[in-house]
């Protein structure tokens, strides 16, 4: 009952009973919450604000640390500290029960059950709450591709070019990719936390599909498009953090792969779940699809997803202990830190922050127009598969659809042997804080590097001939998912380890770069393969991707030089 407790729905149920079901300890026993104290009873403000430093190096506040980076831009650009003695004032602070935070402090009840940092919940809590983010991160990211078997069928129904049909999964992808400057500092506010973003956007997310399905003209249906790309954005941006939230460093990089996986599964799977639902009933049943995909992922994560966000479970105790003994002067780490936070910081590090190291920063912003090429390929291919295999090999769009697990069998593949890569490999250069070169992830990248180019060729130059049996671009499109696979995990890992304090700007920054190649891309796709044709429009595509092979090998050899002359990236590894 711990986990429902912390649910949307427990809360629900505390706050319509009064807090009289769902009792935290010291609710219970009233004289309990003295072990939730610090052991120094007090703490000066400068002491905790210090703890962002550190925390956005070791991930406790996870990938996307927007809040944190503000505190340190606020403490940075303070013209005085506070140096003065403690006294009644200083805030009291509330942490949690040692170490582990695992030890019960009433009998054994569920109505007794503990709080406990998320890291040290079970593994099995950790691996089920893991599993509802992975969920969460497909329902949204299938709603782009899932719309693409019913193109035709929107422009038929209101009149437009099937270029400005293919408007809807742009502005999809777009809005996924505006989105996270909002609600990532949204979900990393103490008082709101991960999980009613999750859940609250979702439900919008799903109500606002009426609104795609019904839509009474096509501005209606562009508009609700980008709403619900817009809302269902959080687990796209913050998914990584939430596994940084609960996961050691150790095991964390695991988990975002898979979680990943799921990412560039859900809109490969997209024409395939859509494509027979198209051809059958007409493109408002690929909505239909997805509403049934993200309300069952509502239900799932109302009643099973606790908060992640261990700032936030610690403010709610806070507020506990203030309500139990009406002293307001006991406060969580984070709520101390966030009083040095400014408005303006806020802002600057969630909307300026991103660009600034995106266009500014020369390794970033070559790495985000590599994973950015690649990503806008991926899309591309959403208008160049039914090219290939309806047009020249006479596929219907459900059969179509199932060429596309080619990229799927692809991407299972490919993780299995990066986490044979990780462990048998990569682990030997972690020291003993798990803290490793940032350099170290790009091995991946580097074997993926060859592989994109490789799977263009091939497929092109395969598939533009009815003559070469259909299988033949299907296992070419096996490489593009393996090298895609390990360039973005390589990337990925190298950002969150080269820029731990500014992590949540530079991610930020390659989502809204790379959704934009997404939403981009697919608007010139058809014409593009129709008069270069399909081999010479995949040649074009490949020799782009072939001029950033050198890249990952030039930062492999000279990225520390480069990261110690950036004022960004972390010097002491």
């Amino acid at each position: 009952m711990e986990t429902i407790r912390d649910t949307a729905f427990g809360k629900l149920v505390r706050i319509f009973s009064r807090n009289r079901l769902l009792q935290y300890p010291e609710e219970i026993d009233r004289s309990l919450w003295t072990k939730c104290l610090k052991t120094e009873r007090s703490v000066k403000d400068e002491e905790a604000t210090t703890l962002a430093d550190s925390d956005a190096e070791d991930g406790t506040f996870g990938l996307y640390a927007v809040m944190s980076q503000a505190s340190r831009a606020s403490r940075r650009m303070s013209s005085a500290t506070s140096t003065a003695p403690l006294d009644t004032e200083a805030p009291l602070l509330v942490e949690w029960r040692g170490s582990d935070d695992s030890e019960p402090l009433l009998p054994r009840s569920w109505a007794h059950a503990r709080v406990q940092n998320p890291r040290n919940w079970s593994t099995t809590k950790k691996f089920l709450v893991s599993c509802q983010i992975w969920l969460l991160t497909f329902a949204i990211y299938i709603g782009s591709a899932i719309y693409t078997p019913g193109i035709e069928g929107v422009a038929e129904q209101f009149g437009v070019s099937r270029v400005a049909a293919t408007l809807g999964l742009t502005l999809f992808v777009l809005g996924y990719g505006l989105g996270p400057m909002v609600w990532s500092p949204l979900s990393e506010l103490p008082s709101v936390g991960r999980s009613p973003i999750y859940v609250l956007t979702l439900v919008v997310f799903v109500f606002f599909q009426f609104a795609v399905i019904y839509a009474k003209n096509f501005g209606m249906l562009l508009a609700f498009r980008f709403i619900t790309g817009f809302v269902g954005s959080p687990a796209l941006a913050t998914g990584g953090a939430s596994m940084g939230d609960i996961w050691n460093p150790k095991v964390c990089d695991y988990m975002i792969a898979i979680w990943g996986c799921f990412a560039i599964s859900a809109p490969v799977l997209g024409p395939l779940v859509g494509g027979f639902a198209a051809s059958a009933m007409g493109w408002t049943w690929t909505i239909w699809q997805l509403l049934w995909v993200s309300g069952f992922t509502l239900v799932i994560l109302f009643f099973f997803l606790p908060e992640t966000f261990a700032p936030n479970i610690l403010w709610r105790r806070a507020r506990r202990v203030r309500k139990i003994t009406g002293n307001s002067n006991y406060k969580c780490e984070a709520e101390i830190e966030l009083s040095h936070v400014r408005p303006k910081d806020v802002i600057f590090e969630a909307l300026i922050r991103p660009f600034q190291l995106c266009f500014l920063e020369p390794i970033v912003l070559f790495l985000n127009l590599y994973i950015s090429l690649i990503y806008g390929i991926l899309y591309i291919w959403f208008e160049a598969y039914p090219i290939v295999f309806s047009e020249i090999h006479g596929f219907n769009a459900g059969e179509t659809g199932l060429a596309f697990l080619g990229i799927i069998v692809g991407a299972v593949l490919t993780i299995a042997g990066y986490f044979v890569w990780k462990a048998k490999y990569q682990a030997q250069f972690f020291d003993e804080k798990w803290n490793i070169a940032p350099e170290h992830q790009l091995p991946p990248t580097c074997v993926g590097a060859f592989a994109i180019p490789i799977s263009l060729f091939w497929f092109g130059w395969t598939g533009n001939f009815e003559s070469v049996h259909w299988i033949v671009p299907i296992i070419a499109s096996v490489f593009f998912s393996a090298g895609g696979c390990l360039i973005f995990n390589g990337i990925f890992s190298y950002l969150a380890h080269a820029y731990p304090k500014y992590a949540a700007s530079a991610l930020a920054g390659n989502d809204f770069m790379r959704s934009s190649f997404g939403a981009g891309f697919p608007l010139f796709a058809t014409a593009m393969f129709h008069n270069l044709g399909v081999g010479w429009a995949c040649t074009l595509l490949g020799c782009l991707t072939v001029l950033f092979v050198p890249y990952p090998f030039l930062l492999l050899k000279y990225g520390k030089r480069l990261r110690m002359s950036s004022k960004y990236a972390r010097h002491d590894i």
